[in-house]
């Protein structure tokens, strides 16, 4: 039984996405790109502790710990003999269907089923789970498919009984009612590396008594869902039908053909280089080949799906349009928006073009890129954060997710040239809320001069609107509020959802923002990433070839550095330079290179991913002084780099406009 191919809720969200995955996955042939490690994405989301916290809400619950399948299902079944019980995760199977409910109630005739997810949710006046017509919001989707999908099994193996179903999320008009309960969590280890959450024994009822957790009933989203109103009628089939189809073709082991879409860019079942040197299989390659007739040698082209920010790849898929060679300029309509620079379209277009054309020149918009460096004040201060959101508060009165500012980087240019790690912050330590010391170091190291600030993207800026409002509602009154409030107006703009509106005097430059309307270059394959951009602009700079190349970072007589010592930046191998993130030591020691790799990748899903989950770690996890050292210093490196690399992005341009 325990081989026995069920359709889980994992399975059944994969095959939601795309039907063709359910035949890859858990299949040691393929590569998969997700986490090897799932335990990691629900360490950096606060998912283990929120999962732990829920059933101290329901007190007195059976805990089916059993991972094998019949041994599991007989305990829930014995359980459920009895006339009112809590089960924490009751195992329910149906013939080819397969869960494990998080919370289950049995109170008579009636179950009560709560899916605990580790997503923010207003109990104060709640997100709608749907749009304007009344189809489900997309990004509820998965959520209540997940939860729909478990009503639905226990439906079917228990048809005399009545279900209820229910999301349990955090809720953020929520007030955390005691300091430490986030502690009360911990990650362990044990001898066989198996991981686990302790909860303390000292939970008290003060600790519970506001619930920090929300409990919303969803019985008509589900309800929506089974009807065939939830507005996936696209797919082709009732809910109750693909639940049936995909069990079905999962049982046999049958491949489901999907069409070619946008979707595929995000397929984890792809290899990378050195995955497909040991023999790994593709999936995606699997698919295109049997949908597009390609071999091998068409997967060397880019495709439309590295057009960036392109909305239209359905369309020209549909129209048989997959090789960015084959994309003309009438597909993209590059049109101008009035500001200077390129807009998304004509940097769309230009993607393509400079790819059809096999130009490998960087673009530079010259006149106005120039003009925008000749307004910066002297000296200029790149600042990065290192951010955070805890599910369980650290302090009494915090609310769930609020935002954790935890380190900084601070690197200084003197219009003589002169560069310096001039500062940085850290404060790691377990149960700390962090941000207002955080904001006092930064206005020390910010406020002796009025030079230009920059940033890499809106997270700095949004991360001080996020502080202000901190200080602004904060029941204790800082003595110095209105001082740290004038001075993270002073460095930010206000963001739309501000009821005041401000843009102040020194508000921060974003690089980010000039590489997308002045800068391109075609070895990011259309990426803005400051991870994507650096390698680049150091491959087309030869001045940063030259300098960084040499052993000067933290040198004497050098660029100063906090954190490293007769550092070269600059490496090459087969005459490319290597992407100096992936010369810096190992965050941790027990993740693989691949899990590494993922948290690191700056997209929009995993921004600062590594760090995130270094700091995660370091709250929560069970560790030895030395180990909790080691992740320190890597972590004072990772980040010095990142504003590193944004001075080595100003020098490169000034090289390049011919001004170094």
């Amino acid at each position: 039984m325990a081989h026995k191919r069920y359709l889980t809720k994992s399975r059944f969200k994969l095959a939601s996405e795309c039907p063709t995955k359910l035949f890859y996955t858990k299949k040691k042939e393929y590569a998969d790109q997700n986490l090897e490690d799932s335990f990691l994405l629900a360490l950096a989301d606060g998912g283990f502790q929120v999962g732990e916290l829920a059933k101290r809400y329901f007190p007195g619950g059976h805990d089916i710990t059993s991972l094998d399948y019949e041994t599991s299902l007989a305990e829930t079944n014995a359980l459920l003999a009895l006339d009112k019980v809590v089960i924490y995760e009751a195992t329910i199977a149906t013939e080819k269907l397969f869960i494990r409910a998080d919370i289950l109630v049995k109170d008579g005739d009636h179950l009560l089923l709560y899916e605990v997810k580790s997503k923010s949710y207003d109990g104060g006046g709640g997100p709608s789970f749907t749009n304007r017509d009344g189809t489900i919001s997309s990004s509820w989707k998965s959520y209540l498919y997940d939860v729909a999908f478990q009503k639905y099994v226990i439906n079917q193996a228990f048809p005399q009984f009545s279900v209820s179903a229910h999301l349990m999320m955090a809720d953020t008009s929520s007030l955390c009612p005691t300091d430490g309960l986030n502690q009360k969590f911990r990650l362990v280890t044990d001898e066989r590396g198996r991981k686990s959450v302790l909860v303390s024994d000292t939970i008290t009822e003060e600790d519970l008594s506001i619930p920090i957790l929300i409990k919303v009933n969803v019985d008509d989203m589900c309800a929506k869902i089974y009807e065939g109103s939830d507005g996936e009628q696209g797919l082709g089939q009732r809910f109750v039908d693909r639940v049936t189809f995909f069990a079905d073709q999962y049982a046999s082991d049958t491949k489901i053909d999907s069409p070619i879409s946008s979707i595929c860019g995000s397929c984890e079942f792809h290899t990378a280089k050195e995955e497909e040197a040991s023999g790994l299989k593709s999936g995606k390659k699997e698919c295109w080949k049997g949908m597009l007739g390609w071999d091998d040698e068409d997967f060397a082209s880019s495709t439309v799906l590295d057009i960036w920010n392109f909305r239209g790849k359905d369309k020209l898929i549909q129209a048989g349009i997959i090789k960015l060679g084959d994309v003309t300029e009438s597909d993209i309509s590059p049109k101008e928006d009035g500001r200077p620079g390129v807009s998304a379209t004509q940097r769309q277009w230009m993607q393509v073009h400079k790819y059809r054309t096999h130009d490998s020149s960087v673009w530079l918009d010259r006149e106005n890129l120039q003009a925008e460096i000749n307004s910066w004040r002297f000296p200029l201060h790149f600042i990065d954060f290192e951010t955070s959101m805890a599910a369980i508060p650290f302090n009494k009165g915090r609310r769930p997710y609020e935002g954790i500012a935890f380190q900084f980087s601070h690197h200084t240019v003197r219009r003589d040239g002169t560069i310096a790690h001039a500062g940085e912050y850290l404060n790691a330590t377990p149960g700390v809320f962090p941000n207002y010391e955080f904001v006092r170091e930064l206005k020390k190291q910010l406020e002796h001069d009025n030079g230009s600030i920059f940033r890499y993207s809106n997270h700095e800026n949004t991360y001080l609107n996020m502080i202000y409002r901190q200080i602004q509602g904060d029941n204790h009154r800082l003595e110095d509020a209105d001082e740290l409030c004038s001075f993270i107006r002073s460095i930010t703009t206000s963001v739309r959802s501000s009821r005041e509106q401000w843009e102040g005097d020194r508000s921060m430059v974003d690089m980010w923002a000039l590489v997308k309307r002045y800068h391109y270059d075609g070895a990011t394959n259309g990426s803005n990433s400051i991870k994507q951009v650096l390698p680049a602009i150091l491959n087309s700079s030869p001045y940063l070839k030259d300098t960084y190349s040499k052993p000067i970072y933290g040198a004497e007589g050098g660029i100063q550095s906090l954190n490293f010592k007769d550092w070269t930046w600059l490496t090459c191998k087969d005459g490319v330079v290597i992407d100096p993130y992936k010369t810096l030591p190992k965050m941790f020691t027990d993740i693989s290179d691949k899990d590494m790799r993922l948290l690191s990748s700056d997209d929009e899903l995993r921004d600062g991913g590594a760090a995130l989950t270094a700091y995660a770690r370091m709250q929560f996890e069970e560790m030895s002084e030395y180990e909790r050292e080691e992740i320190r210093k890597a972590l004072l490196k990772y980040c010095e780099l990142d504003t590193m690399a944004m001075v080595m992005l100003y020098e490169g341009w000034l090289d390049l406009l011919g001004t170094v």
